[in-house]
């Protein structure tokens, strides 16, 4: 199995109710057949006639049969179900393969299949398997995609048996289910610095050192019992004694990705409204800063926090894959709140053991939706914590069709140390962030649609 399927919908299908609810699995000709049969004996009885007997047993037994045959066949097929990848970005496309097996020594009957799917990635399927022979397996597949991120529910399977003659028809349902999460769109981002923003590990002229090799290593005074093959001979030969190396792991840089999602900062809705255009140009965001080598941590306005464990930020390694994951099934099923305010996030970010542990030299970069004048004083007051910090703000106004209106919060933002920019309707993210790079500090741009 490759990486990142999952198996679901495994075993047996559940029990239903047993042969009283098999029998409830007759057909309307299944229910004829019973019925005639009975007029069929009752007239035999009545008339005397035993040939009419035996026709009225045949029709009433053959439904029986069906329902004993159909009531044993469930205990004797097995499902599995195949989901890659089990994480896709909007407008992308999983593949669902499943796998019916006939684990007994007789051949089944027709059986049809039949997976349960939200609407939203398309029309539920349906297979037909004509017959599946002793310890046979059949696999089919079908492919689901949607615009919208979320975490969709695929499952679980049902398996629909019928009898030859149509006289039976029974609904079993497998217990297992899969989880398909759509993440919001990402795009590459240039790789432009920041203002006030320093390297992923260290600080700048630290990280130029690194690539000189040993001139990273920082000797000291050779202590008894230090090994013998960490003896740094050019600082030895320098300060007269013998020095050791001191193999410092340099200090990765901060960084936090603030999304506002307070429902009254942002009109409309789909995937092409502002909200949606937030979200995903966060994830753009996070993606991008961890590939920099930072310890990233998202926040939202209710001061929320995914990253790291706790909520702090992440680790290198496996750690910061793992944490990527996190934030990025968070940004999958992000919502509106409720809220009317910041003073969350604000409160948030200046208790941040992480600001106070490198001095308040971390990254903010937030995206705001409409700010109102306290509001825009409060976000003002966040760049007190950080080192570097841009801001991305969607004015409702404009992916409305009007007028801008957002000039003045943006001028409050700049004059409090910000690089602010304005996002107009569809503009791509990866050219506002390369404007955003390049402007000088406590500037901005307006924005465009390059």
């Amino acid at each position: 199995m490759s990486a990142g399927a999952q198996r679901g919908a495994g075993g047996l299908p559940r029990e239903a109710g047993g042969l009283r609810a098999s029998l409830a699995g007759l057909t309307t000709r299944g229910r004829s057949f019973l019925a005639a049969g009975a007029a069929a004996a009752a007239c035999a009885y009545v008339l005397g006639q035993s040939q009419l007997l035996r026709v009225g047993l045949l029709l009433v037994v053959l439904p029986l049969i069906c329902v004993l045959a159909l009531h044993r066949t469930r205990h004797r097929v097995s499902g599995s179900r195949r989901l890659t990848p089990s994480r896709v970005p909007a407008g992308g496309e999983a593949r669902v393969q499943l796998r019916m097996e006939n684990v007994s020594r007789v051949p089944t009957g027709l059986l049809m299949l039949q997976d349960r799917v939200p609407y939203v990635l398309g029309p539920r399927p349906r297979f037909v398997l004509d017959r599946v022979e002793a310890g046979g397996r059949r696999e089919v597949s079908y492919r689901v995609r949607s615009d919208l991120r979320g975490r969709y529910p695929l499952g679980p399977l049902q398996l629909r048996l019928t009898d030859p003659f149509g006289l039976v028809e029974l609904t079993r349902s497998f217990s297992a289910y899969d989880t398909l999460t759509v993440i919001p769109r990402t795009e590459p981002l240039p790789p432009v610095r920041m203002t006030g923003e320093a390297n992923g590990y260290g600080d700048g002229s630290r990280r130029s050192l690194a690539l000189a090799g040993d001139d990273d290593v920082i000797p000291r005074t050779y202590r008894r019992g230090d090994d013998l093959r960490r003896v740094h001979w050019r600082s030895t030969a320098r300060y007269g004694e013998l020095m050791v190396r001191r193999e410092e792991q340099p200090q990765r840089s901060k960084a936090t990705v603030l999304l506002d999602t307070r429902h009254l900062a942002y009109e409309g809705a789909g995937p092409d409204s502002a909200f949606e255009w937030a979200v995903s140009a966060a994830a753009s965001t996070l993606l991008h800063v961890l590939e920099q080598g930072f310890s990233v941590r998202l926040l939202t306005d209710t001061g929320d926090s995914a990253g790291g464990e706790g909520g702090g930020f992440t680790s290198g390694g496996q750690e910061s894959a793992e944490a990527a994951g996190l934030m990025m099934d968070t940004l999958a099923v992000v919502g509106h709140s409720d809220g009317s305010g910041l003073a969350a996030a604000h409160d948030a970010l200046r208790g941040g053991a992480g600001f106070a542990a490198s001095g308040g030299d971390g990254l903010l970069i937030a995206f705001f939706g409409d700010l109102d004048e306290a509001q825009a004083e409060m976000a003002a007051r966040m760049r007190q914590r950080s080192g570097g910090a841009v801001a991305f703000v969607l004015d409702s106004a404009t992916w409305a069709g009007e007028p801008p209106r957002v000039e003045d919060r943006l001028r409050r933002l700049r004059d409090a140390g910000w690089t602010a920019v304005s996002v107009p309707p569809g503009a791509p993210f990866g050219e506002l962030w390369r404007q955003a790079g390049n402007a000088p500090l406590g500037t901005g741009t307006s924005g465009g649609r390059g």
